[in-house]
């Protein structure tokens, strides 16, 4: 179908001589002079060289906590992840306990800012299962009619279709927008899963089938239940990508599609305007993609180390990957390192204690060994090869491309299922935003290009 268009409309997409050329001077006269950030003190990316983010607002939602103060001198420490003041490992030992997914509660928790009790628990579960009906025709007219090769980009489109099926889009008080909130966390998955069925019908011409989600199960259990052509799955699968979904749930406001959501939010746009944006900054390969890019480097790795056991073997790729020899030649060991973690990332700790055992189930326990002895190797690596400013440790992307793989689930929706569980955090900012009304947020860029006189057309 698009493909159709796409010939059709083939010089209309090409870049020809004179975009090149164009596009030559916009670089030209685009360049900064790197001296001048520091000069000015300015923190590129909103972060200092330690990583520390540039203090920006307020949150009651998440807490990341990546270093503590003895003696007035603040030291590195294992990494820990509170959502609303709890311990993350706490609530997973929790569901897991109970033998119970964990997802619900956690949008309960995130939004509310509570745990629920068993009725309210229920009663979260019975107002998901009822928004997770599309409206009739959705599915024929705007995501079958017009799919897309990117699921990030399809999702998107479906999220600022549904505007126009909302009878009061624009209202924010905040009743209406957690109404809308609601149902958003609910059709993530049904979308997704949808946007992904279109996309191999028309691109990869497998055969089409639309699965209707199941009121009685968990979000999890849905997103195996309607991506399969038989719908089945394992108690393990279900449980390790509910985790999954607790553990991408939220990352504080400072992440770059957390925050965002807050600035989004803070113009007064519609709610599905502002997770619209999200999505797009999630998409982004440096945000929500890096776990692709972990999962096509083992790929490559496991062409090239003829044994898996072998430290030297694998620390001389290491350090190839680190110069720009092999795989993408970026000069990076994708999943190693985060912005805020230098000891350890919290969520990739959690993800580990399971994730051998879903290998075992998979037959794919050589290849966890491969993924742990990386973990292990390539933070002394880079610290022998690079100046780093502290330390490096795996984070949540180094397991969790791979745990995706384990489950079947294909690349293109690596991205989107950080999105239907992320959209739960975005959903508790974008309220908080609202209930702490302020100035539309609007941060001070200084400009460094000299004046210069204007030449009347004549006289260019």
């Amino acid at each position: 179908m698009q493909n159709e268009y796409l010939l059709q409309n083939e010089n209309f997409f090409n870049i020809t001589d004179e975009l090149r050329q164009l596009s030559a001077l916009c670089e030209k006269n685009g360049v900064i002079d790197k001296q001048l950030y520091t000069k000015y003190d300015v923190k590129r990316g909103l972060r200092d060289l330690n990583g520390k983010g540039v203090l920006a607002g307020l949150t009651e939602i998440s807490e990341i906590c990546s270093s503590v103060t003895v003696d007035g001198e603040t030291k590195p420490c294992d990494g820990k992840l509170y959502y609303r003041g709890i311990d993350v490992e706490d609530i997973v030992n929790g569901f897991i306990e109970d033998n119970r997914f964990g997802f619900e509660e956690v949008v309960y928790l995130l939004l509310f800012g509570e745990l629920p009790d068993k009725k309210q628990l229920e009663r979260m579960k019975e107002l998901l299962a009822t928004y997770r009906d599309l409206p009739q025709s959705f599915p024929r007219d705007i995501i079958l009619k017009a799919p897309s090769m990117d699921m990030m980009n399809g999702l998107a489109r479906s999220v600022l279709t549904l505007y126009s099926y909302d009878p009061n889009p624009d209202d924010t008080s905040i009743p209406n927008v957690l109404r809308q909130c609601l149902q958003l966390i609910a059709l993530f998955p049904v979308l997704s899963v949808y946007c992904y069925r279109a996309y191999s019908h028309y691109y990869l011409r497998d055969s089409l089938f639309i699965h209707s989600p199941d009121p009685k199960l968990s979000t999890a259990e849905n997103i195996l239940y309607m991506l399969r052509d038989d719908s089945k799955y394992t108690a393990l699968e279900a449980k390790l990508l509910d985790m999954s979904l607790v553990l991408h749930a939220e990352h504080g406001g400072g992440n770059n599609s957390s925050f965002t959501t807050h600035v989004v939010s803070s113009s007064g746009t519609d709610t599905y305007s502002a997770m619209a944006a999200a999505l797009g900054s999630l998409k982004g390969p440096k945000h929500g993609g890096a776990n692709i890019k972990v999962v096509k480097m083992f790929d490559d790795m496991q062409q090239n180390i003829s044994d898996y056991s072998d430290e030297d073997e694998i620390r001389e790729y290491l350090r190839k990957i680190l110069h720009g020899e092999v795989f993408d030649k970026a000069g990076l060991i994708y999943g190693m390192g985060h912005a805020v973690y230098s000891i350890s990332d919290p969520r990739a700790r959690v993800f580990k204690k399971f994730v051998e055992k879903l290998s075992e189930e998979k037959g794919r326990t050589e290849e966890f060994r491969l993924y742990s002895l990386v973990e292990k190797l390539a933070p002394e690596v880079i610290s022998k090869e690079r100046k780093i400013y502290k330390g490096v440790s795996a984070n949540v992307d180094f397991y969790s491309g791979f745990v995706y793989s384990m489950l079947d689930l294909p690349t293109q929706l690596f991205t989107p299922i950080f999105a239907i569980a992320r959209i739960a955090g975005w959903s508790a900012h974008r309220i908080e935003e609202l209930v702490n009304p302020s100035k539309i947020i609007r941060p001070a860029y200084m400009n460094v290009h000299g004046r210069t006189p204007y030449i009347p057309l004549t006289e260019r």
